[in-house]
């Protein structure tokens, strides 16, 4: 078969909706991504290999900390990195989810709630890509559930000491810094806890982080547990404006509005790979599969899903620009996006036959991806449960 190449997905004029900036930054990121990550994936998927040599290239791009103002970050619209986002989950979601960590759960929590000279230390650093993040809020025995954690902080003269485990930490072996979640003894009678956030040099004494291994998704990305064992911080690595479960919970909402661009990216992927392969695969009177019924049906049920994603996700974009955007928009983004990638993913290895398990193709590899993202930042159905909250005002949890 002749190799695909991706050709872009627009049935409605979506372009049409966006303006010169959007469709500039949407564009140089697309074109990076067939240059420099499109080449190497499978090779990287084979091996769960994570693709470092394009960290400095996308910092070099202004993907790091994309959104935000000031210390040298690119100040994009959110609509402008949600394209982004786009663009490098059509490439990886290992990849996308590396800038989601370095961008949502590092940059975002320093420049939300750190103070100054926390910002002035880090941000530079993690905008060149000099310096990597990760962020540790998920532990072994609590995922949809983080207000169960079981990391603690406490107070010791002018220091912390942190113990606890954190699981499936995204860039943890990699990182240089990890802003850990942990309960800290608010007044020191064992009375009341608050969950607080912390700067964790990597390299201190009693920090570990070993990699998960046989994993068969996300494989371009680290992926890792974290221990930390009397972990001894200065006070000043305590990030002051950050105050209980509300403040990890809005970085992850940086983190889903990403994901939320980002599954579109991955079912334009598999979609224009299974259009493209249906007008060439010839079976039954020599004529393409693309001419019967049931291939048609799959085609038009995953242009029509993948239409009406751009166009919720665009909103949920241009609420957050204006400052109007809630919870709820971004778990509805969320939820239906991936759900409706995964679809997608599903129907083009259906098209594909036994070509679509193989990686002469994108699709068993987003396949495989997007059952972790279906699960991480929320699961469906967490994210199932937060909507219905909002429209009958019961917390069903």
């Amino acid at each position: 078969m002749p190799a695909i190449k991706f050709r872009g997905v627009d049935f409605i004029d979506f372009d049409g909706l966006l303006n010169d900036d959007e469709r500039l930054v949407r564009d140089t990121a697309r074109k990076f991504i067939e240059d420099n990550l499109v080449p190497i994936i499978e090779e990287c998927n084979r091996a769960g290999r994570f693709p470092r040599e394009l960290v400095k290239p996308m910092a070099d791009l202004g993907f790091f900390g994309a959104s935000l103002n000031g210390y040298g970050c690119a100040g994009m619209s959110n609509v402008e990195y949600g394209l982004v986002t786009q663009e490098l989950e059509r490439g990886d979601s290992g990849v996308r989810s590396f800038v989601s960590v370095q961008s949502a759960l590092v940059m975002y929590p320093i420049y939300a709630f750190g103070s100054d000279e926390q910002k002035n230390t880090w941000l530079p650093a993690l905008r060149k890509g000099e310096k990597l993040g990760c962020f540790g809020l998920t532990e072994p025995n609590f995922g949809s559930n983080p207000g169960g954690m079981r990391a603690r902080a406490m107070k010791v003269g002018k220091a912390y000491v942190l113990n606890g485990e954190k699981m499936w930490i995204t860039s943890g072996s990699i990182a240089d810094v990890a802003v850990i979640w942990a309960k800290v003894d608010d007044e020191g009678d064992g009375k009341g806890e608050t969950i607080r956030g912390f700067l964790v040099e990597t390299d201190r004494p009693g920090f570990k982080a070993n990699d998960i291994h046989g994993k068969w998704s996300l494989r371009a990305s680290v992926t890792s547990g974290l221990s930390l064992q009397d972990v001894r911080i200065p006070e000043s690595n305590l990030l002051p404006g950050s105050s209980g479960l509300k403040s990890p919970l809005m970085c992850l909402n940086q983190a889903r509005y990403g994901i939320s661009w980002g599954a579109v990216g991955a079912a334009m992927a598999c979609y224009d790979c299974a259009l493209q392969y249906s007008l060439l695969r010839k079976q039954f009177r020599n004529e393409p599969i693309a001419s019967h019924q049931l291939v048609q049906e799959k085609l038009a049920w995953m242009i029509n899903e993948i239409t009406k994603a751009q166009l919720l996700v665009l909103q949920v974009g241009r609420l957050k620009d204006a400052g109007k955007v809630q919870h709820q928009h971004i778990s509805m983004a969320k939820r239906n996006n991936v759900w409706m990638a995964l679809e997608c993913a599903r129907l083009s290895r259906d098209i594909l036959g036994a070509n679509g398990v193989a990686d002469d193709y994108p699709i068993m590899r987003h396949l495989m991806n997007l059952e972790s993202v279906k699960t991480y930042e929320g699961t469906h159905d967490i994210h199932t449960l937060i909507i219905g909250a909002s429209v009958t005002g019961i917390d069903a949890f």
